[in-house]
């Protein structure tokens, strides 16, 4: 048997030394030397080591001769995970999910995997005992005889299980926890994290079998670990949302086998993790009386269009440098908009507080609700409110126009799902509307100062 050999590698310019040091004897730099795995023991005691049965064919290829087809899918009960994966589970994926503590990532999975009853799905938990998952179980009131729990964070144990039950489904609970006996440092190292996530990716590839990769993430909100480890995944999904409100966001960063802005969104029950499948309603506040500074947008996250609800406040600055806040809107974004209307539009903001918010704690990148946040600032700016069921659809210019955006026509058609009544929207987008009707009026404008005119 070969002898086990590691070293260790500055990740700022390559240099490898035998041991650890502080400082990088080549480039200067601190704390940069990772340990890394130079040469591993032989094939008969490896983590893991495919059957013949199962171990893939190696061979050269002509791309040509390579036959096209899709990609065999899981299609899981859950329409949101569907959606974010692309369509649902990829054979042989390996998926890397991401999210606070406390946010709810080890419910959803542990949930997704009881509703499985005709896959074997083995849950690996190397932070909660068999009896916390058990009561975690409980309180989501579900029953699966195929879904199978295994409390151990040694790879090499890990795979000796998965020998054995064979497995349709793998999901860690976390990465951050395993360690591998061929890498001396301690679990949730740089060196551990790589070394464990390739052995599930050679384990994913070589048997066809999905794996989900739960992760922690750092103080700054990047990921735990090497960034290595994004790369080596399939697909990356970030689970967000505050903690203090019951909406939970899962967004996609990452994926090969589809769309990467596409969005899910769950609202946290006592029995666990509901699927949120009409979000303009709870992204709308439901209001009786009409009030300043309040506009509704239509955006696209994805392939979904959803109504969000765009507030803006502005008064009348007491201390010598105007606030500008925003919360869920570009900062950067917000100060060329109060530009445009300064230069543009006459609007005097340079001595004015602005503070902004999209309702329901959600981060909004569409440059299409431009026009919305422009119509809540001038409606807080004459403290008048806008009128009832009025929809805005547009991207603003530096010069003040009204830009088209992409896929109006999903846009009014959300809108009018929801019962709006008029719906404002640049007047270049009327050429790829064609002849369509919609049941809904459509207000078409060039310039800002003409949007300012038709709402006061």
């Amino acid at each position: 048997m070969s002898k086990i050999r590691t070293a260790f590698f500055c990740s700022n310019c390559g240099y490898e030394s035998p041991k650890w040091t502080g400082r990088c004897p080549s480039c200067g730099e601190w704390n940069t030397l990772a340990e890394e795995l130079i040469e591993k023991p032989s094939k008969n005691n490896k983590s893991w080591n495919a059957d013949d049965d199962t171990a893939r064919k190696v061979k050269t290829v002509l791309l040509n001769e390579i036959a096209a087809g899709e990609e065999k899918r899981m299609v899981t009960p859950d329409p949101e995970l569907n959606r974010v994966l692309g369509g649902g589970i990829v054979n042989g994926s390996l998926v890397l999910v991401a999210g606070e503590p406390g946010i709810g990532k080890s419910t959803l999975f542990l949930q997704n995997g009881l509703l499985l009853n005709e896959t074997v799905t083995l849950y690996i938990s190397g932070e909660e005992s068999e009896q916390q998952v058990k009561m975690r179980a409980d309180r989501l009131k579900m029953k699966n005889d195929r879904f199978f729990l295994l409390t151990e964070t040694s790879t090499q144990t890990i795979f000796q299980e998965i020998k054995k039950l064979k497995p349709g489904l793998v999901i860690v609970d976390s990465i951050q926890t395993l360690h591998s006996s061929y890498i001396e440092s301690s679990a949730g190292s740089v060196s551990q994290i790589r070394e464990c996530a390739s052995e599930f990716q050679r384990f994913a590839k070589e048997t066809g079998t999905p794996v989900f990769l739960i992760g922690h993430i750092t103080k700054e909100g990047s990921i735990a670990g090497p960034k290595i480890l994004e790369h080596m995944v399939d697909t990356v999904l970030q689970f967000e949302g505050d903690q203090h409100y019951a909406y939970r966001i899962l967004r996609t960063l990452k994926n090969r086998f589809g769309s990467t802005s596409e969005l899910g969104i769950y609202e946290m029950t006592g029995a666990g993790m509901k699927p949120v499948s009409n979000p303009s309603e709870i992204l709308i506040t439901q209001k009786e009386e009409q009030l300043s500074g309040i506009a509704i947008a239509a955006t696209l996250e994805g392939q979904r269009p959803l109504l969000i609800e765009v507030q803006a406040l502005v008064t009348q600055s007491v201390y010598g440098t105007p606030q500008r806040t925003s919360s869920g809107f570009d900062n950067r974004r917000l100060q060329l908009l109060l530009a445009v209307l300064e230069k543009r539009g006459g609007f005097h903001f340079g001595m004015k507080d602005v503070f902004v918010n999209i309702a329901g704690g959600i981060k909004v990148e569409d440059p299409s609700i431009d026009l919305a946040m422009v119509s809540a600032l001038l409606s807080s700016y004459e403290d008048g409110a806008l009128p009832h069921q009025l929809v805005f659809a547009g991207e603003v210019g530096l010069s003040g126009e009204i830009r088209a955006v992409n896929r109006v026509e999903q846009r009014i058609a959300e809108a009018e799902k929801l019962g709006f009544e008029k719906m404002i929207i640049s007047k270049y987008n009327q050429k790829g509307l064609g002849k369509q009707h919609f049941n809904i009026e459509l207000i078409t404008m060039g310039r800002v100062d003409e949007l300012y005119k038709y709402l006061f």
